[in-house]
């Protein structure tokens, strides 16, 4: 399908058609879930409307012939309208043509003509280009056409590992193969052979069929020349690229300008780091949607109302950082499907592994509507460390130069608060009005609460509403304010870590017991078991005292005397490196260059001289010589090549009811799920002087383990198991543990 939208976008729609190698970024709002892709579909052009009014080309798949021709007559179509050009700039070049024309209209009103031909001749070729391809997709089907006829209802689902998601296509396609003509524009026609040879040969989430003709079915292309990455010191064409009209659009650039400064501070940093290390530069797709439906402008309605800012501070940042580090972008608002092994999605509150297997999430009660996508775990990106089970993508906090920070320690009102929440909602917290009426004994409340004139927000009457404020003038009352007070939600945002930065204290409520989906309606269908301890775990564990006071608003003596000393202490602002431009931009990095999801799950073994993989030993490791955990035992030149590489492993037991992620931060580590495949064997077990009766082989998030109190030691069967999270009272856990960069939890000492 090809459409001239009304703001001028020429897009060409197909299914997922492969041309060129894309990578794929994922993006989410709230606990939702965007896709943010690099993969290669149908192209896009940006061309000009011809005269006021926007016009439509469309084509609808009526049969192979039909659609060849209409894209022939498109082609010509198009042709003809570059020859109107060429007649257009012919005139205007003419001496007498420009005389005339110079007295009525400005010297540079044609000037965009040339410009406009360029784009139509490149959109004319594209076409060209479509319709050969279509000539060869018809003369394949008549090629394969008796053989197909001969097979078309005797094809059955293939079982086979390499390709886990086979079935579970093939059922989505029963369902919903005429939802879209370009099924049916690749040969789709309802039965299982058509929907087999479509999803092998089309995309690749099926094995290929043993009787096609593969040679002539699948054009062979030769991968694309590597290029290498350079860092970008201008932005504007970044800002070009994101577009403008909408709210949300308007906001993200203004928050790229904003942090233009500092971006192109942390490249040079960066830079200096890699120190000349080549790069190769990828071809990004940025998916703005759900990742389950198609979304279009997901932000825009609800920006004017307080809505997902976070969101939007987030995407905008990775916007930045994948542009400075010079990759290709490309921007798109809808899509049907995704390229799952190279696709990274943006998850605010993460996906744990149980959730995550579709088979093993329905088997053992974890199915729940954002999880079992049977992605790697490390697809998913948060917005905090949540879990070492996902890789931590996070966002910038913005830091200040010398002359903000004098201004804010000469301006700061030791007797002046701000609340952390914009929905009226948060206002409703049950005991408010308790802590609430202990703060205004010491201090002047401020409130940010979005509210329409005609239904003012149920706020008490000493409270300073500003209605909701544009961003630079909430940063300006976090400036001048001493506290940043949060009432329990929302949960885990960007902006106690802005307050923090403007030289904010931030108070909020401890939970006893803590809030998960067991107990609290929120956390109520959300892929993952954590138990969050505070409004805020981050800023709690990651920043602490001063800057953070985690309190039991309940006990008014504790809360009280809080108050009171943040009242007498002095703070300057501060933001953790991870949280800052050279720190996204280190972990983006990593992540772009180090990270293959298309790769197979097990990692190569070590190989012997004469070339042949060596056997499962417990040479693999060293007992430490105080026998608590073990250590990889192999110099440089026999390690796996696999990343985090494998020096920075040490191996772990847990305690019984204990989580790896626990067991790791307790020797101040993070669990490092990627190493879980040099754990699972029984020879481990054995070096940490565990007897093993029996070691069986089985599906759990919870394996490998030993269960207590007797010796059976337990393997993992599935790959995509394998969790730092997870618990049981039965079982001690095995836990591959790493260390990390100082202020980069995310990155191992040697990993950038």
């Amino acid at each position: 399908m090809i459409t001239v939208n009304s703001d001028g976008k020429i897009m060409i729609r197909r299914c997922l058609v492969t041309l060129r190698p894309f990578r794929i970024f994922v993006l989410g709002i709230g606990f939702f879930t965007l896709c943010f892709l690099m993969t290669s579909l149908g192209g896009q052009f940006s061309a000009k409307r011809l005269g006021d009014s926007p016009f439509t080309i469309r084509t609808e798949v009526m049969g192979a012939l039909e659609s060849r021709g209409v894209l022939r007559k498109m082609s010509d179509m198009l042709e003809m309208m570059v020859k109107r050009m060429d007649v257009l700039a012919r005139l205007e070049n003419s001496t007498d043509f420009r005389k005339g024309e110079e007295a009525r209209f400005p010297p540079d009103r044609f000037q965009p003509a040339a410009g406009l031909m360029e784009r139509i001749q490149a959109i004319a070729q594209n076409v060209s280009d479509i319709a050969v391809k279509v000539d060869q997709i018809l003369r394949n089907s008549l090629m394969n056409g008796k053989v197909i006829e001969g097979r078309r209802d005797q094809c059955e689902v293939p079982r086979d590992p390499k390709y886990p998601d086979c079935s579970g296509k093939v059922e989505w396609m029963r369902a919903r193969w005429t939802s879209d003509p370009c099924y049916a524009f690749f040969g789709v026609d309802g039965t299982e052979c058509s929907f087999l040879i479509y999803l092998s040969e089309v995309e690749w989430f099926c094995p290929p069929l043993p009787w096609r003709n593969q040679t002539a079915a699948m054009p062979s292309s030769k991968p694309p020349p590597r290029v290498q990455a350079a860092f970008r010191s201008n932005l504007s064409y970044l800002l070009e690229l994101i577009g403008s009209g909408k709210e949300s659009l308007i906001f993200m650039k203004k928050r790229v300008r904003h942090l233009a400064s500092q971006w192109l501070l942390a490249t040079q940093s960066l830079a200096q780091k890699l120190k000349g290390r080549r790069r190769d530069q990828k071809q990004i797709l940025i998916h703005i949607g759900f990742l389950t439906e198609e979304s279009g402008d997901v932000f825009s309605p609800r920006v004017l109302k307080g809505g997902p800012l976070g969101e939007m501070v987030q995407w905008a940042d990775i916007l930045a950082a994948l542009f400075v580090l010079g990759h290709s972008l490309k921007v798109t608002v809808s899509l049907k499907e995704l390229q799952r092994c190279r696709v990274r999605v943006i998850d605010t509150f993460g996906t744990e592994p149980a959730y995550n297997l579709e088979e093993y999430a329905t088997l053992h009660g974890y199915r729940t509507n954002w999880g079992y996508w049977n992605l790697n775990p490390k697809q998913f990106m948060t917005m905090f460390p949540h879990t070492p089970d996902n890789s931590f993508m996070g966002f910038v906090s913005e830091e200040l130069n010398e002359t903000e920070r004098q201004f804010i320690k000469s301006n700061k009102a030791s007797n002046m608060a701000v609340v952390y929440g914009k929905e009226a909602s948060i206002w409703k917290v049950q005991g408010k009005e308790k802590f609430l009426a202990i703060l205004n004994k010491y201090m002047e409340i401020h409130g940010t609460v979005y509210y329409e004139t005609q239904r003012p927000p149920e706020v008490p009457a000493f409270v300073k509403n500003h209605g909701l404020l544009p961003q630079h003038e909430f940063q300006q009352l976090l400036r001048k304010a001493k506290l940043f007070i949060g009432f329990g939600f929302p949960y885990e945002g960007p902006a106690p870590l802005e307050a923090i930065a403007n030289g904010c204290v931030f108070l909020q409520s401890r939970f006893n017991p803590p809030h998960s989906s067991l107990n609290h309606e929120f956390f109520r269908g959300k892929p993952t078991s954590r138990e969050v301890s505070s409004q805020h775990p981050y800023v709690e564990d990651f920043i602490g005292k001063p800057h953070v006071w985690t309190v039991d608003y309940n006990n008014s003596e504790e809360f009280e005397a809080a108050i009171k000393t943040i009242m007498r202490s002095k703070v300057d602002p501060y933001v953790p490196y991870e949280y800052t431009c050279e720190g996204m931009l280190e972990r983006i990095h990593a992540y772009i260059q180090h990270q293959d999801f298309c790769a197979g799950a097990s990692p190569p073994l070590p190989v012997k001289p004469n070339g042949h993989a060596m056997p499962s030993s417990p040479s693999l490791f060293t007992l430490s010589p105080n026998a608590t955990h073990l250590v990889w035992s192999y110099n440089a030149s026999s390690t796996p090549h696999v990343w985090p590489p494998v020096s920075s492993m040490q191996v772990w037991v847990s305690e019984a009811g204990q989580a790896c992620t626990e067991t790791c931060q307790e020797h101040r580590l993070v669990c490092e799920p990627t190493f879980f495949e040099f754990l699972n064997k029984k020879d481990v077990f054995l070096q940490l002087r565990i007897a093993c009766d029996s070691a069986e082989s089985e599906m759990s998030h919870l394996y490998p383990a030993l269960a207590e109190n007797v010796q059976e030691c337990y393997l993992q069967k599935e790959p995509l198991l394998y969790s730092c999270a997870g618990y049981s009272t039965k079982y001690r856990r095995l836990c591959p543990c790493r260390d990390y960069r100082k202020g980069q939890v995310a990155l191992c000492r040697d990993c950038l």
